[in-house]
């Protein structure tokens, strides 16, 4: 066996031993202090205790990365069947810890892995009578890398905050956590598929997905559009040669945007009720003769979460396209009016397409949003009003606020991962699809 295979031998068994041997003491210092955390956490967090004999010898009592892979793999094994118990199992703890210690142990094997090739490449160098200098080393790295290292503090944090949870939460869709099985009390396990396929083979469930799923697509759809074409004409209309007082207007029409949404909401939930002041306007011009049921009625009220979303929506498209237009070069224009074209024409070939292309991957962007908006159909209706034929929704529910229902009022935690997961794989595919065929992405 050859030295550069040994020194990597060396350096996978023993953390930067192989830098020592190549005569590089802080690279392998660094290294080997690395490994030292690793074994001090494993051993003072249990694993030395089952060791020595303190503890008993059982996954439960070992170190930290021990107990994280036991607990994942098991979801633990004894119930808190009393408050006598003082030795229990929490299975949801387990998990997320199990999660945690995957996340830390990849991060210490790609630094085990960067140990073992910086190793094995810089014995080669010395094979080669290449010098090897520490400083020299921390130079090139720093050159090649920069981007790498600038970012890798920020990705650590994201899969800490972004990852892990969404990891966790698509777990939980193959384990039978509900309201029967609450951990402590109760040990969850893991069963695979099924509740994919209760909400299959279950009718009531299948139903209810399917249903609650065509009509989040037909609100993002209405939703993203309604808002878009609305303020496409305010932005046309605003960047008019013959209106005045342009700044005025855009300051007016922006306010909706600025002021929370959620404000906004409550307000129209007031102004939408049965005796609100949208019935009182409309019975007295004389639209109207009875109060429309804007909250009990499915029709009506799917329909006024369309116009309140419009109102909380345009701004966002007018404020993008105005800017948008403000790009478009006069000598353009001046084209078609040589060529005998009008202001429609104007509109139709010069305007209309340059601004779909620029907004293109922004309309796939708020699509994707309005497939998730909770915030317009929790506050304005609660998912209202009641349907029989849905299971634990409403006939204005969208997928996100059915979830949010099975929750936290039904606690059905499987059933509500399963469905976010159903979420994900649909935004995915379309929204990929549809954002590789706008003009901007080929472009880029």
């Amino acid at each position: 066996m050859s030295m550069k295979f040994l020194i990597a031998l060396s350096s996978a068994i023993v953390w930067g031993s192989g830098q020592v041997i190549n005569k590089q003491y802080i690279k392998g210092l660094v290294f080997f202090i690395v490994q030292c955390i690793l074994v001090f956490v494993e051993l003072s967090t249990g694993t030395l205790a089952v060791l020595t004999g303190q503890a008993d010898a059982h996954f439960r009592n070992a170190g930290y990365f021990s107990r994280g892979l036991w607990g994942i793999v098991t979801l633990g094994e004894i119930p808190r069947l009393d408050s006598s118990v003082l030795v229990f199992d929490h299975s949801v703890m387990l998990m997320m810890n199990g999660l945690i210690a995957i996340v830390l142990l990849i991060i210490f094997g790609i630094i085990w892995i960067w140990n073992i090739r910086d190793a094995y490449k810089s014995r080669i160098a010395v094979e080669q009578g290449e010098g090897l200098s520490s400083a020299a080393y921390v130079k090139k790295l720093w050159e090649n890398s920069f981007e790498y290292i600038m970012i890798t503090p920020g990705t650590i944090l994201v899969a800490f905050v972004s990852i892990l949870p969404v990891a966790f939460s698509a777990l939980v869709a193959f384990t039978n956590y509900n309201r029967n099985t609450i951990p402590p009390r109760h040990i969850v396990e893991w069963v695979g598929f099924q509740t994919f396929r209760d909400m299959i083979q279950i009718p009531i469930w299948g139903q209810s997905f399917l249903r609650i799923l065509a009509w989040t697509v037909i609100w993002a759809f209405l939703a993203t559009g309604s808002a878009y074409l609305f303020g496409l004409l305010q932005a046309v209309l605003i960047n008019a040669k013959g209106t005045r007082f342009k700044y005025l207007w855009r300051s007016i029409f922006i306010l909706p945007w600025a002021i929370p949404g959620m404000v906004s909401l409550l307000v129209f939930r007031t102004m939408f009720n049965r005796e609100g002041i949208i019935n009182r306007l409309l019975l007295d011009a004389g639209i109207i003769e009875s109060f429309i049921p804007w909250m009990s009625d499915t029709i009506w009220a799917r329909t006024m979460l369309v116009i309140v979303n419009i109102w909380l929506g345009f701004p966002y498209f007018m404020a993008l396209i105005s800017g948008v237009m403000t790009t478009i070069s006069p000598e353009l224009y001046e084209a078609v009016e040589i060529d005998g074209g009008n202001g429609w024409h104007k509109f139709r070939f010069i305007s209309l397409p340059i601004i779909f292309t620029a907004t293109a991957p922004l309309i796939v962007m708020s699509l994707t949003h309005n497939f998730n908006n909770f915030g317009v159909v929790y506050f304005l209706t609660e998912g209202g009003p009641s349907n029989p034929a849905l299971q634990m929704a409403g006939s204005t529910d969208i997928l996100i606020t059915w979830i949010f229902s099975l929750t936290l009022d039904y606690r059905m935690y499987n059933f509500a991962s399963a469905i976010s997961i159903m979420i994900f794989m649909v935004l995915a595919v379309v929204s990929g699809f549809t954002l590789m065929r706008t003009r901007a992405f080929k472009e880029e």
